[in-house]
């Protein structure tokens, strides 16, 4: 007989969804080049890899069984050991393994998506991978077909590069036919094999004008579920398009006469999946301007603009559920954002699906996707290179490092509890600042928080100003408090800010700043750096809070010949960096859970203390600038600096990091770059030794900032382009 919990765990499972996890595995094809997710990822190269992702608790894990990678040539042996090691690994985890075959890929390079033999070489791959596995019971034959013949037929962008209707109609047809021929070799090795296909659930909408093309287009999206359920005949909406483009009924009468519905409707949506079609093309970026040989329209994310009707992922569900009526899945949520949004985006499509359940849809799981993140995709896989997203797991160091995703994930896998820190606050999808064409909805966001405030002390500093304006962006809740609100040399005033504002984590961004001028007030310099952030550690370790501290690359005595990285011993030369090196050993050892930020050498956008304003601003008024040449150092953009501060807080990370912008030069070398941006006279930009610089402090020939943890900053090519691109429209908006 059931106990009354275990009663209650049963009904829990029952009215949730589970939750599966997916690896962004694309192989995609550009002109003669093959792009592996993989590869970049480094998952064929690591052992762990499984064991790390089983302790998310998941129930399923789509994993790769690619065509192009296990059968690059024709009839060729196929070496299974390192694949079936790692659904071995899965396996014994008590994992299902819903098996891809081809993701986003044209196949091998003998044959293409518009090969009229393309669908048996596939079936004919397919029958080995079950023979060789046959006790797999899930299948994705083929990921996405209809968004990949877009992309290869329609777009031009992928393999075999055509850009027409014909092409990509011929493209899906080939994969659709393919998925139905594989499912068939497959269900005779494995009569009880499941068909789990997936397609991005997107919709379009459009002003008045263009109605006639969101129509279409909203029709056209049910194309790979209809061929498969044998839905498209003379009845079809479709069926008259499909003639004109002179496909056969012969050859569509195949999926009538060859049904293969799928046992689950995987469902893959991301914010970009909606979109709106505008014919006002003057009120959208060059960019976004497109058309259908008859109108010329701007097509941008529907997240974007202010649309009257009801948009957003309950409605797509709804809409597929009432078309087909069979069990769905949601088979890839992921988003590239900051830490908090991507818990928000996944709380957001949990409660979703819940709501869906309790009015009758039935779904059965929810997947996070893109578990060890994904590369290029800001690209479109088009080339090599592009951003990294982490997904649970972030791979920037060379290995697993878990995030607070992966942490929310298990949370509700293991419980289906999804109340979060941070969580629970509104998505920038949800925000009026998403709106960046035409004007937002005329009502008035409320701002509300369900979480508790992080505490930036620091209130009339550059760096905590910083982050109390990113804490803004992000919808992080925050206070920013001066001296008089928290002195942190005080164990009572921080007791007291404690006690009033009952934080989940205190940012100490306060302290003395003044290299030079530390040498003449060592005391104010002990108190603020070293009294005050030892201060912090005690009380946050007896509260149980999170503490972020910032010290510095002075902390070091520059004789190594490389940059320095966080198990370097500090050895500092002057008083300010011995105060920041006291605080390092006082804070880790009161608060070992403390994240303590190394940095150098920062700059921003929004105030005029630092090198590139001064730079600037002398060379505009004809003024000699002089500037070290042997003193070698690492820039840090303070937006970069404070946005990744707070996804290592939201992940939990502790300890020394080092974070600045990749890349070293010299201070004259940072005065060069600085004049060449922005078009400035490099003549009165003069090199000297520091010895002649007049610095009382003794600064130390090398303190450029490496990492053994990971390099989560981008370059510093990059962070000076964004500070550029920052301050021509600062420029351009005081002339206007």
């Amino acid at each position: 007989m059931l106990t009354e919990k275990l009663l209650m765990d049963k009904l829990i499972q029952y009215c949730n969804p589970e939750v599966w996890g997916g690896l962004e595995c694309t192989i995609n094809r550009v002109k003669n080049n093959f792009f592996d997710q993989f590869e970049y990822s480094g998952h064929y190269h690591r052992e762990d890899d499984i064991e790390q992702i089983a302790r998310l608790g998941i129930t399923k894990l789509r994993y790769p069984i690619l065509w192009e990678k296990h059968q690059p040539k024709p009839n060729g042996d196929i070496d299974w050991q390192w694949t079936a090691k790692q659904l071995n690994k899965i396996r014994e985890k008590n994992i299902d393994v819903i098996a891809g075959l081809l993701h986003h890929g044209s196949g091998p390079a003998y044959t293409n998506l518009a090969d009229e033999n393309f669908p048996y070489y596939f079936a004919a791959y397919a029958k080995k991978v079950a023979e060789q596995f046959p006790w797999i019971e899930y299948y994705t034959p083929v990921n996405e077909p209809l968004t990949t013949a877009r992309f290869s037929g329609l777009y031009g962008v992928w393999y075999p590069h055509q850009n027409n209707s014909k092409a990509f109609t011929r493209m899906l047809l080939n994969q659709m036919k393919a998925t139905v021929l594989a499912m068939q070799e497959i269900r005779k090795i494995n009569p009880a094999a499941k068909l789990v296909q997936t397609e991005d659930l997107g919709k379009t909408y459009s002003t008045k004008k263009l109605k006639y093309q969101a129509d279409f287009e909203n029709e056209r999206r049910w194309m790979t579920f209809d061929l498969l359920c044998g839905k498209v005949n003379k009845d079809h909406l479709l069926w008259g398009h499909l003639q004109w483009l002179n496909f056969s009924e012969k050859e569509l009468a195949f999926f009538q006469e060859n049904t293969c519905t799928p046992n689950i409707f995987g469902f893959n949506h991301y914010l970009t999946s909606e979109r709106y079609l505008d014919h006002r093309i003057h009120l959208y970026p060059a960019h976004t301007h497109g058309g259908n040989g008859s109108d010329h329209y701007a097509d941008v994310e529907a997240v974007r603009v202010h649309i009257d009707e009801e948009t957003g992922l309950d409605i797509l569900i709804n809409e597929a559920w009432e078309r087909y009526q069979q069990p769905i899945a949601i088979t890839e949520v992921h988003l590239h954002c900051h830490r908090e949004e991507q818990l928000r985006w996944f709380r957001h499509v949990w409660n979703v699906c819940n709501n869906l359940i309790e009015e009758g849809v039935n779904i059965k799981a929810v997947t996070s996707w893109a578990l060890l993140g994904s590369y290029g995709w800001n690209r479109l896989l088009t080339q090599d290179g592009g951003d990294y997203e982490p997904g649970a797991f972030d791979l920037r160091g060379g290995y697993l490092r878990t995030t607070a995703l992966a942490h929310f994930i298990k949370q509700i896998a293991t419980n289906y509890n999804c109340n979060y820190n941070l969580s629970g606050e509104r998505g920038w999808w949800l925000r009026d600042s998403r709106i960046i064409y035409g004007s937002p909805s005329k009502t008035i966001e409320m701002k509300t928080h369900q979480s508790a405030p992080v505490l930036i002390i620091g209130k009339n500093g550059t760096l905590g100003n910083a982050f109390a304006k990113i804490c803004e962006d992000r919808n992080i809740h925050y206070h920013l408090l001066n001296r008089q609100e928290c002195d942190i040399s005080n164990a009572g005033s921080i007791a007291s800010a404690i006690e009033m504002y009952k934080p989940w984590a205190i940012i100490n961004a306060a302290g003395f700043v003044r290299v030079d001028d530390a040498e003449k007030d060592i005391d104010a310099c002990i108190r603020d750096n070293t009294t005050g952030a030892h201060n912090l550690a005690i009380a946050c370790h007896k509260h149980g809070l999170q503490l972020v501290n910032f010290s510095s690359d002075l902390v070091f005595d520059g004789r190594k010949p490389t940059g320095y990285v966080e198990s370097d011993l500090p050895n500092p030369l002057n008083v300010y960096g011995q105060t920041k090196a006291q605080a390092e050993v006082l804070i880790q050892k009161e608060c070992p859970s403390a994240l303590i930020i190394r940095t150098s050498a920062f700059f921003g956008p929004w105030d005029e203390y630092n090198f590139v304003h001064y730079v600037r601003k002398a060379l505009s008024g004809y003024e000699p600038v002089f500037a070290a040449k042997d003193i070698f150092i690492s820039p840090t953009y303070v937006p970069h600096l404070v946005n990744t501060c707070l996804d290592l807080l939201i992940d939990g990370e502790k300890g020394i990091w080092h974070l600045a912008n990749s890349g070293s030069l010299s201070w004259v070398e940072f005065a060069y770059l600085i004049a060449d941006k922005f078009e400035l006279d490099k003549s009165l930009i003069q090199a000297v030794n520091a010895s002649t610089m007049n610095y009382l402090a003794t600064r130390p020939f090398n303190s450029v900032l490496n990492s053994e943890r990971a390099q989560l900053l981008p370059s510093f090519d990059q962070a000076m382009n964004e500070y550029f691109h920052h301050q021509k429209v600062r420029d351009k908006k005081k002339v206007a």
